[in-house]
Order: structure tokens, then C-alpha cells, then sequence
């Protein structure tokens, strides 16, 4: 299989009645991200760390076809602005971004398959990497607006 040489993306945002520190704290909570992910049903800091740059974290995740753990390490942690990791790592970046916006806070969802995941998955699937990169493209694309909304119902709702 050729060389991945562009990573994938996905993004959307959605306006939340919250001051962008607020929103900020919630999302950079990893503990909290069962909450919200459609997915991941727990995350866990490792040695009682916390949302900084460089931290590590785990993912606990289920779907109805299999059950899985990933190891992410903090990219980006610029409070009440952006939160994100990188899960591998070098692998797949979640960011979730805040700007100030009337009414609240745009919080914008990225995702962002890297060139390096993609031949991950070349070499853990074989034959079978173009589906589960498509079916990994698919979750993102359904799961972001999803958790969007469900953080926005948790911190609207508090």
C-alpha cells in the first residue's frame, strides 16, 4: 500500500451558554470525557497528572464490534483558548478550540488522522486498512457533532 502523505480530517463547532474558561475546564478534564464521547467511556490521568502539556492520559473505549485502550500524551493546553492530545502518540489529534462569541462560547471539535496513523494502520490491518481508516473517518464525522452537543447539554445544564 503507498505511503499516507495527507492526514484526514473533521471539524465542527457549536455555540455553548458558557464563558470560554468554563468550557475550557470542562474539556480539559479527561476524566469527564465519558460524559460527552460517544466512544470513550473513560480517561484517566497518569501518576494524578493534569491537562498541561506534556501529560499523559488513557482512553478507555468501547464500540459494539470491540473494546479498546489508547495512551494519548497533552499537546496543546492553553487555558479558556485550546485543549488538545495526540494519541499514540504522533497517531491521531483531538483539539477542542474556545472563542468568545456572542451568547457564549464557540467550542470547535478537530480531528485529525496523521500520515503516521494512516501507515499504522497499514501495518496492524493489512489488506484491511482502507476500511478501518474509513470506518475510523466515519466515527469521527458522526461522533464529533454528537459529543458537541453533549458537552454543551453538561455545561449548560450545571
Amino acid at each position: 500500500m503507498a505511503t499516507m502523505t495527507e492526514s484526514l480530517t473533521f471539524a465542527d463547532s457549536i455555540l455553548i451558554e458558557a464563558d470560554p474558561a468554563t468550557v475550557y475546564a470542562t474539556v480539559a478534564d479527561v476524566t469527564r470525557t465519558g460524559e460527552w464521547s460517544p466512544i470513550c467511556r473513560e480517561c484517566w490521568w497518569d501518576e494524578d497528572d493534569g491537562p498541561r502539556v506534556g501529560a499523559w492520559f488513557t482512553g478507555h473505549n468501547v464500540t459494539p464490534d470491540r473494546e479498546w485502550q489508547t495512551r494519548s500524551q497533552v499537546i496543546v493546553a492553553d487555558e479558556g483558548r485550546a485543549f488538545g492530545w495526540s494519541v499514540g502518540p504522533g497517531r491521531v489529534h483531538w483539539t477542542y478550540s474556545m472563542q468568545e462569541a456572542a451568547g457564549g462560547t464557540l467550542l470547535t471539535e478537530s480531528w485529525d488522522f496523521l500520515p503516521e496513523g494512516q501507515e499504522f494502520f497499514t501495518e496492524k490491518y493489512g489488506a484491511h486498512a482502507a476500511e478501518q481508516i474509513a470506518e475510523r473517518t466515519s466515527a469521527a464525522r458522526a461522533g464529533i457533532p454528537e459529543t458537541l452537543s453533549a458537552i454543551k447539554k453538561v455545561i449548560e445544564q450545571a
